[in-house]
């Protein structure tokens, strides 16, 4: 098994969509088992427990993380809760799933979103290059 530190999570919450959950810690284990699973712990406060609570009724949960730096690219996950535990005033969320080999580049997404944010011509093209450096999260919420 090997184990690395979640940067950053969102529940995917519709095609193209994304809800981002502040962890306040997080970790994943590829259990590298026969198949192919992966362990996911999200560590949130009780206000964004309550707030992704509707997103974690479903039997299937598409969540979206990077591991270990910023920089990487976001890997896709389709799990299910295994369980979910209040420690003092936070909650511990464990996810079981697969990786799932999406067709949504993170370039496509960016080159969408500042689409839809009206930037046109050689500032599309410049912002592009820049983002593209940088790698911001896009998200639901950050699309105009």
């Amino acid at each position: 098994m090997k184990s690395f530190k979640l940067v950053s999570f969102q529940i995917m919450t519709g095609i193209k969509q994304t809800e981002d959950v502040e962890l306040q810690d997080g970790l994943i284990i590829n259990k590298e088992d026969e198949h192919n699973r992966w362990l996911l712990e999200a560590f949130v406060t009780e206000d964004e427990f309550q707030r992704i609570g509707p997103f974690l009724k479903e039997d299937n949960i598409w969540i979206q993380v990077v591991i270990t730096k910023k920089e990487n690219d976001p890997a896709a996950f389709e799990t299910k809760i295994l369980h979910k535990k209040k420690v003092q005033n936070y909650y511990s969320i464990l996810f079981e799933g697969h990786l799932k080999n999406l067709k949504i580049e993170y370039a496509e997404l960016l080159l969408e979103n500042l689409v839809q944010q009206g930037v046109q011509g050689e500032q599309l093209v410049e912002e592009f290059k820049r983002k593209i450096r940088i790698r911001p999260k896009i998200s639901s919420s950050s699309k105009k």
